[in-house]
């Protein structure tokens, strides 16, 4: 006997079957995009953790062909950071988070209690619509009255306004930053005198003329009274920053680390510390990692662009004659990284040609 293999049919009269419904929870919710580039970061972490394990540490110089440095040449920029500005420092991290391819005693750069007075949220409506995007750079607008041609940018001099005949108030179309002359060395601006001060805070100091008679901090007899130092109410408080420089072995170039701290000292959760980081970078080249050197989560710019940005900076240099100097690299690093985190005043201004 031979079976068909074909379904019988249905019969005539009867409704097709219905397919069965869909179990209670079984649907699949497609992740969100963050959260797909959150997995993604990761796991490239781990593949470029796992490279960097295997791979031999970098001897060669390549600093003029693509931007990166060697273990010794970050060292060097390091060195010169430190010996330019007193506020960063070299720190040895966990002893058992050290890496052999860096001295023991310069394992990361440091530099604490950076302000932070402003959020960047306030720059965010200024570069939105006073800038325009150039391939991948923001540029100022050009738009000034007409004086500027359409992808000409306004000379340094023109963002002050009108010079000794301009008012100095920046219009909705005028200049974004509005300079002013200086006020210590411009003619007819001449501070008072403050040499006799604090003698003249002293003799109006019941507290002061009172232990100058010998009767100490306490005035003697009825109605004695102590004069203390209150803490001044006007001082506003500030978040602040620590911010670290490691060496990127797998990228070959510096990586910027930042941790956080509000108003009252407690740490920034990374949410908050995004606040200070303009948009357009925020959960893209920024990320949360465990800091090499602490294992702490800290918020990191990510490098995989900055070697592309160096080299630039390089060539640029040759072009105009410049001899390139991978001791001034961690000053370029710090010139560009300051493009996306504005409100944070770390030191790193130098005279460098770009």
């Amino acid at each position: 006997l031979s079976i068909a293999a074909h379904p019988p049919k249905p019969q005539r009269g009867l409704p097709h079957p219905d397919p069965p419904p869909p179990r209670v929870g079984a649907s699949a919710v497609a992740p969100s995009a963050p959260v797909v580039e959150t997995m993604i970061h990761r796991l490239g972490d781990a593949y470029r953790s796992v490279v960097s394990s295997l791979a031999p540490t970098s001897t060669e110089s390549r600093f003029v062909e693509a931007g990166t440095l060697t273990p010794e040449e970050f060292v060097q920029a390091g060195d010169q950071l430190t010996f330019k500005f007193g506020t960063w420092k070299w720190e040895c991290g966990e002893s058992s988070r050290r890496v052999g391819y860096l001295p023991a005693d310069k394992q990361f750069l440091i530099t604490r209690n950076v302000p932070c007075k402003d959020r960047v949220r306030a720059l965010d409506y200024v570069l939105e619509h006073k800038t325009t995007m150039v391939d991948e750079w923001m540029l100022p607008e050009t738009t000034d009255g007409g004086r500027a041609s359409q992808g000409e940018l306004r000379d340094v001099d023109d963002l002050t306004g009108d010079g000794a005949h301009g008012s100095g108030a920046a219009d909705q179309g005028g200049p974004i930053i509005v300079a002013q002359d200086d006020f210590l060395d411009g003619p007819g601006n001449d501070l008072p005198d403050f040499s006799d001060l604090d003698a003249q805070l002293a003799e109006e100091d019941p507290a002061a003329r009172a232990a100058a008679a010998g009767g100490g901090g306490i005035a003697s007899g009825s109605g004695g009274y102590v004069v203390a130092d209150a803490p001044d109410e006007h001082v506003s408080r500030t978040r602040t920053y620590d911010l670290s420089i490691t060496y990127d072995k797998y990228y070959q170039t510096p990586r910027l680390w930042l941790f956080g701290y509000d108003e009252q000292g407690k740490p920034l959760k990374p949410e908050l510390v995004y606040e200070d980081v303009l948009s357009e970078y925020v959960e893209k080249t920024v990320t949360v990692d465990p800091h090499p050197l602490t294992g702490t989560p800290t918020v990191s710019i990510h490098p995989c662009k900055h070697s592309l940005v160096m080299k630039k900076v390089v060539q640029d240099w040759i072009e105009n004659g410049i001899t390139p100097r991978h001791d001034l690299a961690i000053f370029v690093f710090l010139k560009f990284i300051s493009g996306i985190v504005p409100t944070i005043n770390y030191d790193f201004t130098m005279d460098i040609e770009f």
